[in-house]
């Protein structure tokens, strides 16, 4: 075992036992204790451990709230003709915006937690049984037994893009201030807290009031055009929004047919409050605000097997990539896209599996 497996080999055995001694470490390791207090020493330097006895960084999670709901897809093998009967094969998912964040999150190894409605219902059962799965805690659940979970319908053309979605959403207006109040303590200790706009008005504005509050860096992300209206006037306190050019255009209430109506639209949101913006815009990539104007980054190639929950995963890479380097708006659009890419690519909503050196290279891009 050379010194660097030890080192590794050193920490699990403090993770299982913040209290163990540095004699006990030496002797199921195989080192002098002076071995051990070098590589103790070099742990906290790295921040690894917090010093005596042997404290580990506490795991914050990020915490999602809205939208967990059933996804059926509506796919024709040939092109579309309105206004009659199409040829169709029907699959079902697990979707939901903040649910398919907080998936796509436990999957990048992220602590996550969800807070949702879901009908006391098959589906419901089904869909938390999911997310426990996946590592996400569903503590904050909000369990209905007089309302039905969730659906988004969405009919796929042949080449896997999306023609027309149907969402029945009522459930999620029952999301109430009252509710998120009893869930505060859960988001005051968050790393970070993930909002859609699934969300009633008045439970959003709480939501950005006490994130303001706690001082918890908020992301917002768009559900939908209609959705923008429960967006309140006033932003404070929101770190970022995610949404397209078409959410953004409702949102100032016209339509940006260009890149310099976009950074128009950008400067009259940020001075409602938020901090920064992401647009996204498909193939041709996304959009961020900065200190210089606004940036550009393009799409990579990907192969569209299926656009469902591509932007929810690039949100959740964006927001994961925040929490791994602060401040780093471009890294994270550039791993958002990547993460992006692979969705795009996948027939799942959310990729079952990521490759371990799914970010690598990504800071020496130009």
């Amino acid at each position: 075992m050379n010194d660097v497996s030890k080192k590794e080999r050193l920490l699990d055995l403090v993770r299982a036992n913040p209290f163990i001694s540095q004699q006990e470490l030496a002797d199921q390791l195989g080192l002098s204790r002076s071995a051990v207090a070098g590589h103790i020493a070099a742990l906290i330097r790295e921040r690894r451990l917090l010093g005596r006895a042997y404290v580990l960084p506490e795991r914050r999670a990020i915490v999602c709230i809205g939208a967990a709901a059933l996804d059926r897809k509506l796919r024709s093998p040939a092109r579309l003709v309105p206004g009659t009967s199409n040829p169709a094969t029907q699959s079902e998912s697990f979707g939901g915006v903040a649910r398919n964040v907080a998936e796509n999150l436990a999957r990048l190894g992220a602590a996550v937690g969800l807070v949702t409605a879901l009908g006391q219902d098959a589906a419901g059962a089904a869909l938390l049984a999911h997310a426990d799965g996946a590592g996400i805690d569903t503590r904050g659940v909000l369990h209905l037994a007089d309302a039905v979970t969730g659906t988004y319908t969405a009919v796929l053309d042949a080449d896997g893009e999306m023609t027309v979605a149907l969402a029945d959403m009522a459930l999620y207006d029952r999301i109430t201030p009252d509710l998120i109040a009893t869930r505060r303590p859960q988001r005051a200790n968050a790393a970070m807290v993930v909002a859609d706009l699934n969300l009633p008005q008045d439970t959003l504005a709480q939501v950005l009031a006490d994130a303001a509050l706690d001082a918890v860096p908020l992301v917002l992300v768009a559900a939908s055009e209609p959705k923008m209206a429960r967006l309140p006037a006033r932003l404070d306190g929101a770190m970022l929004m995610i949404l397209n050019a078409g959410e953004l255009g409702t949102r100032v209430g016209r339509p940006l047919p260009g890149d310099a109506d976009i950074a128009a639209a950008c400067a009259e949101v940020q001075g409602q409050g938020v901090r920064d913006l992401v647009i996204t815009r498909g193939a041709a990539g996304v959009l961020f605000t900065s200190p210089d104007g606004i940036k550009h980054l393009p799409a990579p190639k990907a192969e569209v097997v299926d656009v469902t929950g591509a932007g929810d995963a690039f949100a959740a890479a964006v927001c994961w990539s925040l929490q791994q380097d602060p401040g780093d708006l471009e890294l994270a659009c550039r791993r958002g896209l990547c993460l992006s890419a692979l969705t795009l690519g996948s027939p799942h909503t959310v990729c079952p599996t990521l490759p371990d050196e799914l970010f690598a290279g990504l800071h020496q891009q130009d």
